[in-house]
């Protein structure tokens, strides 16, 4: 079934989310010779197109075999594919990946199975593999994963043992996007006064009552700065504050976007009293590229 996949040849990683979609063509040596990226979320996607567009990518990216990461294996993308347990390791979810056919895998996803803490993640697993196959992150520590859904991980022994979900990003583009705080936020987050404010009044036990503090400032003309870097600063120092205490003050690892990251590692810095500490950070591209590569060595 796998046999094409096996060696040193080129291969196609996908990483299939809601809204976006980035594909490369992976060389030999794990580095990218070509990739394309789109608005062909899954959402964006009829049942049956999925098919199709896998066919398309191939005809960008090359005839090569293929795997594919994310939102791909949901109930709402191309075949469902069944979580794996944690603790999760490279070994326990390469042998779970679901063959399409000899070319098309698609990988599973992680579940945290607790009645207390149920959680799931799709696409951040292949990262967390990619950074420890690269040697980017020891087998015992903390890993924060910016993004729509942040994902704070604990790993233990170069396994997935537990994780938690905050809908940070989310929340940051409903705001700006549906809510009446919208005119206040245009433009992009970015670390610097504004967002640093937002970080301070994260301390407070309801940082959410702080929200309509941006609209109020506009109204009443009131100096207020930087609209979508305070809530950034306020809504990602909070979900800090929460991850550093579960952590017990450990420092995380940081996989994302670089904008992410930087944002991330202000408001870590920020809530440790440290201004000049800068957490590791790796990119998340990067990663889930690593991460695939990993999963095909498993077969080897």
């Amino acid at each position: 079934m796998i046999g094409s996949l096996i060696g040193k040849g080129p291969f196609i990683a996908v990483d299939w989310g809601t809204t976006n979609r980035r594909a490369w063509r992976v060389g030999p040596d794990g580095v990218a010779e070509a990739e394309c990226e789109d608005a062909c979320g899954i959402t964006a996607l009829a049942p049956g197109d999925f098919a199709g567009q896998v066919a398309m990518l191939r005809e960008t990216l090359g005839d090569l075999p293929m795997l594919l990461g994310g939102m791909i294996g949901s109930n709402r993308g191309w075949r469902e594919t069944p979580y794996v347990a944690c603790p999760a390791d490279a070994r326990a979810i390469a042998e779970a990946i679901m063959w399409i056919d000899p070319q098309t895998g698609i990988i599973p996803g992680v579940a945290q199975e607790r009645r207390d803490a149920p959680d799931v993640m799709r696409g951040e697993e292949v990262q967390i593999i990619g950074a420890l196959a690269s040697g980017l992150v020891p087998e015992n520590a903390t890993l924060c994963l910016p993004g729509t859904h942040a994902k704070w991980v604990r790993l233990c022994g170069g396994r997935i043992a537990g994780f938690s979900t905050w809908m940070t990003g989310e929340l940051f583009a409903l705001l700006g996007e549906h809510s009446i705080l919208a005119p206040q936020m245009e433009g992009k987050a970015r670390a610097g006064a504004g967002f640093a404010a937002g970080v301070v009044a994260s301390a407070e036990c309801d940082p959410l009552g702080h929200l309509f503090a941006v609209r109020a400032a506009h109204l009443l003309a009131a100096p207020m700065i930087d609209g979508p870097g305070y809530v950034s600063g306020l809504l990602i120092g909070a979900e800090v504050r929460a991850g550093l205490r579960t952590s017990g003050g450990e420092v995380p690892h940081l996989i994302g976007r670089p904008d992410l990251n930087k944002l991330y590692a202000a408001a870590i810095a920020q809530v440790q009293g440290n201004p000049a500490a800068s957490p590791p950070a790796m990119d998340g591209n990067a990663a889930f590229r690593a991460g695939c590569s990993a999963l095909l060595r498993e077969f080897a």
